[in-house]
């Protein structure tokens, strides 16, 4: 096993059940729960120096997923060029996450959660099995579709281990 494929198998591994169509929704229902159960001031908690706060948690779930959603239609389309990778921390550090409303960031999140659902819903059955190369590795539109729903566990297990526990949530 590659490194890479290491190093995403730590979030597939993290889907509850077979059917990750219908975990896209799931995490999607479990995210706007316990964000909309914040108020602002506590959206702008960080758990320790230096890490995102959680409307940083929040936008970087979209702008993820908006980076997996331009993977899975270029390659399903067929697409050949190496897509390029690209820095977490660089994009949230110049998202401005905290400058804006809760409400707006959750906006947002549903907005992509129900384009990614859509184009994932769409794409022919034969699709999902195409593959393309991003950052150097060669994934499939499935594995990227799958990625969206462990990347969101993921960080929601973050959320409830290091955010919520701390502001006695849990």
């Amino acid at each position: 096993m590659t490194d890479f494929q290491k190093y995403i198998q730590r979030y597939l591994d993290l889907i509850p059940s077979e059917n990750w169509l219908e975990e896209l929704q799931k995490s999607e229902n479990k995210t706007i729960g316990i964000f909309s159960n914040l108020t602002e001031e506590q959206s702008t908690f960080a758990y320790a120096e230096g890490k995102w706060t959680l409307k940083g948690v929040l936008l970087h779930l979209s702008d993820t997923e908006r980076v997996f959603q331009y993977r899975i239609l270029a390659f399903a389309r067929g697409e050949k060029s190496n897509l390029p990778g690209f820095d977490e921390n660089e994009y949230a550090e110049k998202s401005f996450a905290d400058t804006r409303s809760l409400e707006s960031l959750l906006e947002e999140y549903k907005l992509v959660r129900k384009s990614s659902q859509i184009l994932l819903k769409t794409l022919q059955p034969s699709a999902l099995q195409n593959t393309g190369i991003a950052n150097g590795n060669e994934v499939s539109v499935e594995t990227i579709g799958k990625l969206i729903v462990g990347h969101n566990y993921h960080h929601l297990n973050i959320i409830e281990e290091r955010y919520l526990l701390k502001l006695g949530w849990m």
